[in-house]
């Protein structure tokens, strides 16, 4: 194992705890997810596509999973990529792609994915550049195929007590940061900069979002599934939640 494959272990599990500050149930999240993804894998071999992946958090979990699984990971921010690309090596194909592009799709290296997962990303695009995504990745599934996405979805009836175990998980998490015990978002990045393999690409990081991503777009999981419905998925629903946070499926 070269010395930048240790240094890209230890950097996912950098990422994995600074997750997990916003998080704390980040792996039951994955877990659910994965086991959904079983339910509907009838290959040794199928073909998975992390959406939004970042460094591979999911990818490196589907893989301990499905050993002989042909994952493809797309993003766009070098950084993630970077680090994605040394922790996956040759066990999956890393697509660097701009979802915001309708044509995001023709860069992939197959079509008829057996699953699309994504967990904590789609939160970045706008409402109707997320309705038309949700229509494009039911295109490249096949017919049975599963879309999975993970992400701050509250719950439309408690508006009230939502916005009381948001500002309890802040304030949990404004604890943790003060005390040390895990890095903040900001505090993530300013390592990567200091770092003498990522600081190049957190460079570049910043020519892809000059600005920053864009705002956050939270709406509740009812949307999603109106959502997921309206392109056209067979089946739809909710199969796990956390606090704010839930899961969302969809069958081709």
């Amino acid at each position: 194992m070269t010395p930048y494959e240790l240094d890209a272990r230890a950097w996912q599990e950098s990422w994995d705890r600074q997750q997990e500050a916003y998080l704390p149930d980040r792996e039951h999240r994955l877990t659910a997810l994965l086991d959904a993804v079983e339910a509907v894998v009838d290959s040794p071999t199928p073909l998975l596509l992390d959406l939004a992946g970042g460094t591979g958090s999911i990818s490196l979990r589907a893989l301990e999973r499905f050993p002989q699984a042909r994952p493809t990971l797309v993003d766009l921010d070098p950084v993630l990529l970077g680090l994605a690309e040394a922790s996956l090596a040759d066990r999956a194909t890393i697509v660097t792609a701009d979802l915001l592009d309708p044509a995001w799709p023709a860069a992939l290296p197959h079509t008829g994915y057996d699953a699309v997962f994504t967990a904590t990303a789609l939160h970045w695009l706008p409402a109707d550049r997320l309705t038309t995504l949700y229509a494009e990745v039911r295109e490249i599934l096949r017919p049975g195929g599963l879309f999975v996405n993970a992400d701050h979805m509250p719950d439309d009836g408690l508006p009230g007590l939502s916005d009381k175990l948001t500002a309890r998980a802040t304030a949990r998490r404004d604890a943790r940061y003060r005390a040390g015990a895990v890095l903040s978002w900001e505090s993530w990045w300013a390592h990567a900069a200091a770092d003498p393999t990522l600081g190049p690409l957190v460079e570049r990081r910043r020519q892809v979002y000059p600005s920053g991503h864009s705002q956050d777009w939270l709406p509740p999981v009812g949307w999603h599934l109106d959502a997921l419905r309206t392109a056209g998925f067979s089946e739809v629903g909710t199969i796990w939640r956390g606090g704010t946070d839930a899961a969302v499926a969809a069958v081709r």
